[in-house]
């Protein structure tokens, strides 16, 4: 698997950023850059089925942590820092568990490794019901979208994934027949015999109801060095929420990590 990815910083730790379901590395430039800024060599990934990586099935978490090897491989990136948010999280801890050793530190950002349900369903529902043939510009397609998704904020993250192709008409960078078939994948349970000893941050937003106090004994079980802080004023997307908390944090924790 060839992923796309953009570098930010020649020199540096290798920090590598993993996106959540229906984003793109776009959404991190912002906080890359900052990181870079910092002294990190910073590579946002866009995984597959998303962006401007190649759409490809299956959609799970062995094949996507499989990506990521590869990814790694490829660019000859040795012991990084891993992040990831949402299903980057999980692409994460997945991969932890499958290749322990092979990265300094992990930071999982508003997901746990417990299974989720499937809570897209509705946002799949209008981004389905977009008819991309006939609108002519993004305003007819929050239109459409919002008698699905009443929330500005998630509908224009959404709609920054759908672009004018070249020949005419619109398409969307996610898979969208994809993440319709097999979305009950993307709240898959990490799972493994051995814990993972390496240090470990799961940051969480004081409004998600994503990471609950409850479930830091099984974060523990799988990452016995981890722990768990909580970003005030931000819900799910703790990164776009609270910018400056969420690197403050970051930092906080690598400094001492690493």
């Amino acid at each position: 698997m060839q992923l796309n990815f953009k570098q930010i910083g020649e020199t540096g730790k290798p920090l590598i950023i993993l996106h959540g379901v229906f984003g793109f590395l776009d959404n991190w430039l912002t906080i890359g850059k900052t990181l870079s800024e910092q002294g990190y060599r910073v590579y946002l990934v866009d995984q597959r089925n998303h962006g401007r990586s190649p759409h490809e099935a299956p959609l799970n978490f062995p094949t996507l942590a499989a990506d990521l090897k590869d990814f790694l491989d490829q660019q000859q990136i040795a012991s990084p820092i891993l992040v990831g948010h949402s299903m980057g999280g999980k692409t994460v801890m997945e991969y932890a568990v499958t290749h322990p050793g092979t990265f300094d530190a992990l930071v999982v950002v508003d997901i746990g490794p417990k299974a989720y349900p499937i809570h897209h369903t509705k946002i799949l529902k209008g981004l389905n019901a977009i008819p991309l043939d006939q609108i002519e510009n993004r305003n007819q397609a929050d239109e459409v979208l919002s008698e699905y998704e009443p929330l500005l904020g998630v509908r224009q993250f959404l709609l920054k994934n759908l672009y004018r192709k070249e020949e005419g008409g619109f398409a969307w960078r996610f898979n969208l027949p994809l993440l319709t078939t097999d979305m009950a994948n993307v709240g898959a349970q990490i799972k493994s015999d051995e814990p993972v000893e390496t240090p470990t941050l799961f940051m969480r937003g004081a409004n998600s109801n994503y990471v609950l106090d409850e479930d830091l004994e099984g974060i523990l079980d799988l990452f016995p060095n981890a722990q768990l802080k909580t970003i005030e004023g931000a819900g799910h997307w703790v990164q776009a929420e609270q910018p400056k908390a969420f690197v403050s944090t970051l930092l906080e924790f690598l400094n001492e990590a690493i």
